[in-house]
């Protein structure tokens, strides 16, 4: 710690084995301290393998991802330790890892998939922003020579569009981008065209989402539409921000 500078000097990354306990994760202990969560606070907690975590494990993160903090209470006294994390995961859909792919010698039953999937709650996959189905990538595109955009290029839009979320929420008190908008700001800041809520209507009512999800979708649409440096939300910016629920979808177990 310097004069100019914090006890911390870059944001944190936290990546936690999938053995790891309640109070190891959201903090606790007879003399109380602090989790992975608050650990990973104004950083990113990366979570691999996530039906691997105990179902337990994985629901304690529930109130901490929307309150942005937690809180610990013991007989004689409560400790609340902050919790603003970006949490980032990753998982097969399967346990033989080759979901979906008729190439595969190993395959899934229904049953199987359904099980290990059931170790992540609805609520909780509510929470979380984006979902995103990789698939499995052909040789022909490992193989080609042909370079993608440069991690310094999206950096670049990336400020760009921090920016300008600094600048929107700037006579505001503790929010600094789309994340952390509650529902009000959601409504002064996102506000739709009829072309873009007839299309967030219909994707509701097919996909059966919850108001959770609803105000998720505006909220990530309103990045997209930052990093397009564009003033309104387009029904592209919507229907792009649909697309990245993937676990919403009817048929996603096949």
């Amino acid at each position: 710690k310097t004069k100019d500078n914090g006890l911390m000097v870059q944001r944190p990354f936290r990546s936690p084995h999938h053995t790891i306990s309640n109070v190891a994760l959201v903090g606790g202990g007879q003399y109380p301290r602090p989790g992975e969560i608050s650990l990973s606070h104004n950083g990113v907690l990366f979570l691999d393998e996530l039906p691997e975590f105990k179902r337990e494990v994985l629901e304690v993160m529930r109130q901490p991802l929307e309150d942005r903090d937690v809180t610990i209470s013991r007989a004689k006294f409560t400790v609340t330790y902050p919790a603003s994390f970006m949490l980032v995961a990753s998982m097969n859909p399967s346990p033989s890892g080759f979901f979906n792919d008729p190439n595969s010698p190993m395959t899934s039953s229904p049953q199987e998939m359904q099980r290990y999937l059931s170790k992540i709650s609805g609520p909780l996959l509510d929470r979380i922003d984006i979902h995103i189905e990789v698939t499995p990538v052909p040789f022909e595109k490992l193989s080609e020579e042909r370079k993608g955009e440069s991690s310094v290029a999206i950096r670049k839009r990336v400020t760009a569009a921090r920016e300008i979320q600094s600048q929107r929420f700037a006579a505001l008190e503790n929010i600094h981008y789309n994340a952390q908008m509650n529902v009000k700001q959601i409504r002064e800041f996102c506000k739709l065209s009829p072309e873009s809520l007839s299309l967030l209507k219909i994707a509701m009512e097919k996909l059966n989402l919850s108001a959770r999800a609803y105000d998720r979708i505006l909220k990530v649409s309103r990045t997209i539409s930052d990093l397009a440096n564009a003033t309104n939300i387009s029904p592209d910016h919507i229907a792009e921000a649909i697309q990245y629920r993937s676990l919403d979808r009817e048929g996603w177990l096949g």
